[in-house]
């Protein structure tokens, strides 16, 4: 947490659409004193304060943690989540720490609101204003956001019972200062959360839009120009934390605290949650808002190749910048279409995705097939994941993962083959040639935040607040929600999803079918760790895959045993925090 007052701002930062020339040109000299941020020809030394937090958000780039869970294992064996999952996480080794970068992050936006009144950021006295509201909001909202992460990764329960927090520092450190700080309770880190995401949304626009009228000018602004108001919250700016982005990290953070994790600190409700989430939902028309092509949002083609100035496709709420290309592809396609393999789904994902009419397939009423497995599933199951006779690549390449397979596509046949017998493929551009004498690449993207993840915010909150049926006074329900996503995947289309009818009055197995969708719609998202753990379910379900032989033999296998101890619940203080300040509590049992 401790900072130099000469700070090292490197200005170079590639993240996000952020058109405004007038700001983020990069200086040749970054090496500067904070008090060169008040020359009133130069605002952009101290809008560098800002883009480092954007460069610290910890999801901009994939981490596939998903290999510390149940739905995916890793044939690299040096891969850091193989070994958390395998029984090497401690205090002193955890890669999913979030200390360290998101404090940083934290330092900067407190120094960037202690200084902003300080700057010029513009001759023109109206714009000038303008621009420090907007760079005001987005402190207030990215210290907000990164007061999430750390909960999400640092917050549990101390030797005495307590649900703590962490430090709350709401001003910038320098030398001299105390860094030896207790942990807030979890409550308070919560309302400060929330406070921080109030000043966002009295600040900020909901949207980064060019207006054509002055009807359109929020009266939070005063009397200004179309002009001004565009300069400084228009279209340019689209891509930088916005009023609607602080609308869903609140509906994050509620969802977080409501959870059974870490309920007992009453900082939030699951009906909290669920108003918290509708207000988005309602904003983006309701359930029928629900994007039709949701679930492909990383392969439309057409529409990835329109994306301009930070403008989001109808399902995605929050982006990074897109860029060209073929790293995921060559890190995840099958050995035959020259990639790694790195990432396999497990047997126990697989298992996870109903039937097409709706019923789970361990439902005697299903119709499934242990001797043809994959016939008349849930269609996102061949979306989302390559499994035995399934077709990828440019050329939709037939890949066998038979364990008598005579390719490297075969169950562990080399070092780069499936250990599951399956491969993924959400996520990946099958347009992306590796061959080594065409190789391609694509325009990839990564959601920060997706309209479904709120969608399915809602149905779990409003479940668990007014049951499936229950809507707290808003015009739709759990039930409503769940129907209409699982009707974009195309379940139950021939018989009115019979099985979500049957349990539409059944809080529990609305419970776990919500939860199970969440599971699907998410995976490979990097969300199944951290809700097992806010669900307080358990980590130690063994990863299973499938051994294949003779195109018709299954047999399931146990591919890696998963060893969590049950504080690991909640994640650990860093060692080297612990050390070094002693009014740190560690969390019971690290």
């Amino acid at each position: 947490m401790k900072m130099n007052k000469k700070l090292i701002i490197l200005l170079a930062v590639t993240f996000l659409m952020m058109g405004c020339k007038d700001l983020i040109t990069p200086q040749i000299e970054n090496n500067r004193q904070l008090e060169q941020s008040y020359n009133p020809n130069d605002a952009r030394f101290p809008y560098g304060l800002i883009l480092n937090g954007y460069d610290r958000i910890p999801t901009s780039s994939w981490s596939f943690d998903d290999v510390a869970t149940d739905d995916a294992v890793s044939n690299d064996k040096s891969n850091a989540y193989l070994k958390v999952a395998t029984g090497q996480w401690t205090s002193n080794f955890n890669p999913l720490d979030r200390w360290t970068g998101c404090f940083a992050a934290i330092q900067y936006m407190n120094l960037m609101l202690e200084q902003v009144d300080k700057v010029t950021w513009t001759q023109d006295s109206a714009v000038a204003n303008l621009f420090a509201m907007r760079v005001k909001g987005e402190a207030y909202g990215l210290r907000a956001l990164f007061y999430y992460y750390l909960l999400k990764a640092h917050a549990g329960v101390g030797e005495n019972g307590d649900v703590l927090g962490v430090p709350i520092i709401l001003h910038s450190q320098a030398v001299g200062d105390n860094f030896n700080l207790p942990r807030a309770s979890f409550k308070d880190c919560i309302k400060q959360i929330y406070s921080d995401i109030d000043s966002a949304e009295q600040l900020l626009p909901l949207d980064y839009q060019d207006i054509s009228d002055n009807s359109q000018i929020p009266s939070k602004y005063g009397s200004i120009t179309i002009e001004e108001y565009n300069r400084a919250l228009g279209k340019a700016m689209s891509g930088l934390f916005s009023g609607r982005v602080a609308m869903a990290i609140k509906a994050k953070s509620a969802l977080l605290a409501a959870s059974p994790a870490f309920s007992a600190a009453g900082a939030s409700s699951w009906a909290d949650a669920a108003n918290d989430a509708a207000a988005i939902i309602d904003l983006n028309g309701g359930v029928n808002g629900l994007a039709a092509n949701g679930l492909t949002w990383y392969t439309n083609a057409s529409e990835i190749a329109g994306l301009a100035d930070g403008q989001n496709p109808p399902e995605i709420l929050w982006r990074t910048n897109y860029g060209e290309s073929n790293n995921l592809e060559s890190d995840n396609f099958p050995p035959t279409l020259n990639g790694k393999g790195r990432l396999d789904p497990t047997q126990n994902l697989v298992d996870a995705f109903p039937m097409s009419n709706g019923y789970p397939i361990s439902n005697t009423t299903s119709g499934y097939s242990a001797s043809d497995p994959y016939a008349n599933r849930d269609p996102r199951l061949s979306t989302f994941i390559l499994f035995n006779g399934g077709e990828a690549g440019v050329n939709n390449s037939v890949i066998n993962t038979a364990v008598d397979g005579s390719t490297n596509d075969a169950l562990n046949k080399t070092e780069t083959s499936t250990r599951t017998g399956y491969y993924l493929r959400k996520l990946l551009r099958q347009d992306v040639n590796l061959s080594s004498t065409s190789t391609t690449t694509q325009r990839h993207y990564k959601p920060l935040i997706r309209y479904t993840e709120i969608y399915l915010i809602y149905a779990e909150a409003a479940n668990e607040a007014w049951g499936p049926l229950g809507t707290g006074g808003h015009s739709y329900s759990a039930y409503d929600v769940i129907k209409a996503i699982r009707q974009r995947a195309g379940i139950g289309l021939n018989n009115g999803d019979a099985y979500l009818e049957s349990i539409k009055g059944d809080k529990d197995a609305m419970r776990t079918l919500i939860r199970n969708e969440r599971r699907l719609e998410l995976c490979f998202e990097g969300f199944r760790f951290w809700d097992l753990r806010r669900w307080q379910a358990p980590l130690t379900e063994t990863a299973k895959g499938v051994s294949i032989t003779n195109n018709n033999n299954y047999s399931y296998i146990n591919v890696e045993n998963r060893v969590y101890q049950n504080y690991m619940q909640y994640g650990p203080i860093p060692y080297s925090e612990t050390l070094k300040f002693n009014a740190l509590i560690q969390n019971k049992g690290w």
